[in-house]
């Protein structure tokens, strides 16, 4: 009779914004995980803290997960118990947690990663473009090799989706107009689950005039671009 492996590793999704797109199940394993991994230990405690769940936090982000990897493994072979969360959304989706679970595997540690919030799977899919076929592109490069990045997604035939920064979104669209045409088609989603969510439709040009005529742009950003025809 074989003896079922415990799981050492949770991958849990959090809300990207309305606190209660949160799964019973995440916050059993929440409760029962004898530690948390998470991005930012205060954005993590208040949400811990709306749940009324009072665990250990350590902290586990984009600076410091090469320099501490090697010791979380350690501990889960001691038999400690870990849930790893992101600010928002699920990790190791443009989030930390993919070195983690790679160490992981290679150590045959098993993992669970539970269903749960991704914000670019609302934006896709009140885009109004296919979706039985698309790109996630996260992020794209700041500078070198943005704009090799752009050539090579100027002949994607498929839904592209990218994160954008509020900051950048006007220089982003204004290259899309550039490398894609101003009348490729464009979703851009802001705020999504929380009170003020707004998406805007239309060619890339419409929607910068759209977005230049609302003035500060506020929020996280998702990008949907319709393929190449």
């Amino acid at each position: 009779m074989s003896v079922a492996i415990p799981t050492q590793l949770y991958i849990v999704p959090t809300p990207i914004g309305n606190l209660e797109d949160i799964t019973l199940r995440a916050i059993r394993i929440l409760k029962e995980a004898d530690v948390i991994l998470c991005e930012d230990t205060r954005t993590s405690g208040r949400l811990l803290s709306h749940l009324g769940i009072s665990k250990p936090l350590q902290s586990y982000h984009t600076f410091n997960e090469h320099q501490i990897v090697t010791n979380i493994i350690s501990k889960i072979k001691d038999g400690t118990t870990f849930a790893l969360v992101s600010d928002a959304g699920t990790p190791a989706i443009s989030d930390p947690g993919f070195l983690l679970v790679r160490e992981c595997l290679r150590n045959e540690i098993k993992i669970e990663c539970l269903p749960g919030p991704t914000a670019f799977v609302p934006a896709l899919v009140k885009s109004g473009l296919p979706s039985d076929s698309f790109v996630f592109e996260g992020f794209l490069p700041h500078k070198k090799g943005r704009q090799t990045r752009l050539k090579l997604l100027s002949e994607e035939s498929r839904t592209i989706i990218f994160y954008e920064s509020p900051m950048r979104l006007i220089k982003t669209l204004e290259q899309f107009k550039e490398y894609f045409g101003a009348e490729r088609l464009v979703s851009v989603s802001r705020e999504l689950s929380k009170l003020y969510e707004e998406t805007v439709n239309g060619t890339i040009e419409e929607v910068l005039d759209k977005i230049n005529k609302k003035g500060e742009v506020r929020g996280e950003i998702v990008i949907v671009l319709s393929g190449k025809e």
